[in-house]
């Protein structure tokens, strides 16, 4: 048997390479996010507050429930933190 090697954990648990790349944007998103509350000492409460979502949804953040954030909700919460975004595009190795 033939062992596969994979650059990260996102490509090998997704079907395709244009999931894989989505799913580590939002990784990074969410624990820019995440540790961003965490720094600045918010509650989860505070923390909706500031982002304008719920607390529940700040909980499911900070759990790293991936599934349950697209890339354009992590945008917007991360910007009304205070966070500013960017996209880099490179060629793929």
């Amino acid at each position: 048997m033939r062992r596969k090697r994979f650059t990260s954990v996102w490509d090998a648990i997704e079907g395709t390479p244009a999931q894989a790349e989505n799913l580590k944007l939002r990784s990074v998103l969410m624990m820019a996010l995440a540790d961003h509350i965490a720094r600045k000492k918010l509650s989860q409460s505070q923390a909706a507050r500031l982002l304008g979502v719920t607390q529940p949804r700040v909980s499911d953040l900070t759990r790293g429930k991936i599934d349950l954030f697209s890339l354009d909700t992590l945008v917007n919460m991360a910007s009304a933190a205070g966070l500013h975004v960017e996209l880099h595009v490179r060629k793929a190795a």
